[in-house]
């Protein structure tokens, strides 16, 4: 009984976490109605129900929920067992799940996860792309892509490279409205706010005589750096954007990086974080360990050998 319900614990999970019958056949390899079998069989063994079917949709009983989080941690357990045996064999195997920053992961992942799974042709990845913080744990994924100022938590994490923001405008918009000397000079010009920061309309800077802070009232405020970037680069207004959004409108001229004595506030770095388990899977430290590598110079050095494939047609990097 204990083992077939491991087996049945097992398609449960992936039944919820893809959240349908035919997605978790497909990842399991097995037919929709062998799947359904088992969760019925699930179901019957416990006596109790644990989806609510209809011709649309799934969803967790009550019951359901409180069982699909112990077998998730009981399906991780068997994943690490099967992770320590793998690492043993030195090859990577499975999915690999990543969590990354939208825009962060439209405009490097590709080519970075492209050339590693060139070295790795065994190996499953599923990228998750969102802004707000996933529950790694929770939610099934391996590690994740983060730029923030790292807060404690039951997280592990490897510093991936610095992260800086710059001040930004169009020549076009310089030319019309001036250019600020000091950040106060900010309040008198048109600015874009990115919305996804604890307090997006104070702009914080360290200046010669310590930290300053200014609260500006945007004309535009968004959810997406990659938006009020474009929204700068066509002369809208002055934003504050992290560098690696900005870092091509910089060089070939469509921005301007302003109140350079006065540095923006970045609030953190590029972390690769993962939860903390007694046997890291190789697929995830071979990971991280390849974005160390590629990240070694700093993000500038990346960026530009990123736009050199870009002009090859390997990269993924967009112009606005």
């Amino acid at each position: 009984m204990l083992i077939g319900n491991l087996d049945a614990m097992t398609v449960f999970a992936r039944v919820v976490e893809e959240r349908s019958f035919s997605g978790a056949a497909r990842k399991l390899g097995m037919s929709k109605s062998a799947v359904s079998k088992h969760v019925t069989k699930l179901e019957d063994n416990l006596g109790i129900r644990l989806l609510n079917r209809t011709t649309r949709r799934l969803s967790l009983t009550d019951a359901g929920s409180t069982f699909y989080q112990h077998c998730a941690r009981v399906v991780e357990e068997i994943e690490t067992a099967e992770h320590a045996l793998t690492d043993l064999r030195g090859t990577p195997r499975g999915t690999l799940r990543i969590s990354a920053p939208l825009t962060f992961g439209q405009m490097y992942l590709p080519a970075l996860v492209t050339e590693f799974m060139e070295q790795y042709p065994g190996l499953h990845v599923d990228i998750h792309l969102a802004d707000h913080m996933v529950d790694l744990v929770a939610e099934g994924v391996d590690m994740a892509i983060r730029i923030t100022r790292l807060k404690d938590s039951s997280l592990i994490a490897r510093k991936l490279a610095d992260f800086s923001s710059h001040i930004v405008a169009a020549p076009s918009y310089l030319q019309e409205h001036g250019e600020p000397k000091t950040p106060q000079d900010l309040t008198q010009h048109k600015t874009l706010s990115y919305t996804n920061l604890p307090s997006p309309n104070i702009w914080d800077f360290n200046g010669p005589d310590g930290q300053v802070s200014v609260r500006v009232e945007p004309v535009l405020s968004c959810n997406n750096g990659e938006f009020t970037s474009t929204a700068a680069i066509r002369g809208l207004g002055i934003a504050r954007e992290p560098e690696f959004i900005v870092a091509q409108a910089l060089l070939d001229g469509r921005l301007v990086s302003i109140l350079k004595d006065f540095n923006a506030d970045s609030g953190g770095g590029i972390y690769a974080v993962y939860p903390e388990r007694r046997h890291l899977p190789t697929k995830v430290r071979v990971f991280i360990d390849f974005l160390v590598d590629k990240f070694r110079g700093g993000l500038c050095s990346f960026h530009q050998q990123t736009c050199a494939e870009v002009a090859q047609g390997k990269g993924p990097i967009r112009s606005s």
